[in-house]
């Protein structure tokens, strides 16, 4: 017969997920003064209020700490407390010091709080409850996001869509979840790409900013340059013809030497050098501030970010979301596609958005013989979240120009997911894409370029398509798993299996002659 205290760690473990539990034992041997974790609170739809009811009751009790009463925020609270003061009170207990809640990015969402808490907070926040009811539904762990790092134009046919429908992206606005992107990138600047309309306007959430103008700014800057060039793959255009000030394109790219390492080399390139749609409105939404900083819980806010600016559907004025990041994906934590971010991109697909993912780059590394040898093998069931999501349009990687005789990229991960479902759902090129270079700084009248390898630059392919599409194809607007079905009806196998290439390479010519 189980003991009380037995039933109680089951309960409390219940609501903490397990990779936010697995992360709080790996570190209970540190000896650090405060030790705290970044988490992502999901509120109780059961509790007094319903989810606003309980996030309200979380920040009012956050707020009269001694860190709340510091942290700056313009949170409006509820006309009237949801539980008494007294209540609110022994809440307030529960918060130690070094604990921290993001109120304004968690606003962005409409049942998350976003916080840096200490493991006893974590304890006692997990079993809190008032009348019976618990405030909390799940505390899950605040993930780490990683990347998922002008032939190929030609190779989804969007040069004969572009001619032959004027498919160019025009009147469409997609997001891009990303590192920044490089404003003062001269690729930018002939169709005034990241200049947005109405109430639109880019947003930076690796911290907190004082106005939405400085937020703005910040979302235009990007230190990594992988927002910039998956940015470039979507939209955009560079060319020397139509620009006095532009006298030089430059690429670079990467040698093999004979001793298996690489040499930059910078060529200078002669052709215009254009996004797959290059009239589309790119929006940054900025959640990485490098390659290697970058929460869950600014994707999600972003994902939340869109969904206010669409008025959650009821005005589409973002028509896409491309996410070239992700993180490896636990089965014991949660049911595949059914983590914090996977749940909010397929409720934003149901809202009318098409939301574009990268498979992830796992699909190579190594294995353990029964002899204790390792050997290098493909991987299957390596699909990173968010690519778990079912609505997501989850892409993997194929070669630049040479598709068929090469097939799926190496690197690019393997379906099926946890839970038998058949993912990617399409591939595009990945492999060495030409595409806007913010790493180096341009001599004068010169714009650079470079190429780039990963299922982060087979994902703006499609969306770029995608994209396309749906500037000749309006009706379409708001139907994103309809388009979805054609995009994938419309794809050319390339006799692989469809672990490897889900429904094959994505055609954009055929997709449109098909309606």
């Amino acid at each position: 017969m189980e003991t009380k205290e037995t039933v109680q760690t089951t309960l409390t473990r219940s609501r903490i997920s397990k990779d936010l539990a697995d992360a709080i034992k790996q570190r209970s041997g540190e000896q650090s003064a405060v030790k705290t974790f970044k988490v992502i609170i999901e509120c109780n739809l059961d509790f007094l209020g319903g989810l606003h009811g309980a996030r309200d009751t979380l920040f009012r009790a956050y707020r009269q700490t001694p860190e709340g009463k510091r942290d700056a925020n313009s949170y409006q609270e509820l006309s009237q407390p949801i539980i008494s003061p007294r209540e609110i009170g022994l809440l307030v207990k529960t918060f130690k010091d070094g604990d921290r809640v993001d109120i304004g990015k968690s606003l962005w969402t409409d049942s998350y709080v976003f916080a840096n808490l200490t493991k006893g907070t974590i304890d006692k926040l997990s079993n809190w409850s008032t009348g019976g009811t618990r405030i909390v539904y799940k505390i899950w762990l605040d993930h780490k996001l990683e990347r998922c790092v002008y032939e190929s134009v030609r190779t989804i046919k969007c040069d004969a869509a572009r001619a032959s429908f004027a498919a160019a992206g025009k009147g469409i606005v997609w997001a891009l979840a990303d590192t920044g992107v490089d404003g003062q990138h001269s690729h930018f600047t002939v169709h005034e790409t990241l200049s947005l309309d109405g109430i639109l306007f880019h947003h930076d959430f690796t911290e907190n900013h004082s106005t939405e103008r400085e937020s703005s700014a910040a979302a235009l800057v990007d230190g990594d340059g992988h927002g910039t060039h998956v940015a470039g793959i979507i939209a955009g255009r560079t060319t020397i013809k139509r620009s006095g000030s532009i006298k030089k394109i430059t690429v670079r790219t990467n040698e093999e030497n004979e001793d298996q390492t690489s040499t930059s080399v910078d060529r200078p390139f002669k052709d215009e050098i254009a996004g797959l749609a290059p009239y589309c409105k790119i929006l940054s939404l900025k959640v990485l501030k490098n390659a290697e900083e970058g929460d869950l819980s600014s994707l999600i806010a972003a994902i939340g970010f869109i969904q206010r600016m669409n008025d959650n559907g009821r005005k589409l004025r973002i028509h896409g979301l491309n996410i070239s990041l992700g993180y490896s994906f636990d089965p014991v934590s949660y049911a595949a596609g059914q983590s914090p971010l996977c749940v909010e991109v397929d409720r934003l697909v149901r809202s009318g958005v098409c939301v574009v993912v990268a498979a992830g780059n796992a699909g190579y590394g190594t294995v353990t013989q029964h002899t204790g040898g390792i050997e290098r093998a493909t991987h299957l069931g390596t699909i990173m979240d968010p690519g778990n999501a079912a609505l997501a349009v989850t892409v993997g990687s194929t070669h630049r120009d040479r598709p068929h005789s090469y097939g799926v990229s190496y690197f690019s991960s393997k379906g099926p997911t946890a839970d038998g479902r058949m993912k990617p759902d399409i591939v595009a090129p990945g492999e060495r894409i030409i595409s806007c270079d913010a790493k180096v700084t341009p001599a004068k009248g010169e714009v650079r370029f470079r190429e780039d390898s990963g299922t982060s630059m087979a994902a703006p392919h499609v969306s770029g398509a995608i994209a396309a599409f749906l500037s000749v194809r309006a009706e379409f607007l708001g139907q994103p798993e309809r388009v979805k079905e054609l995009f994938m009806a419309g794809a050319t196998d390339l006799k692989r299996r469809p672990e490897f290439q889900g429904a094959g390479l994505i055609d954009l010519m055929r997709t449109l002659q098909a309606v």
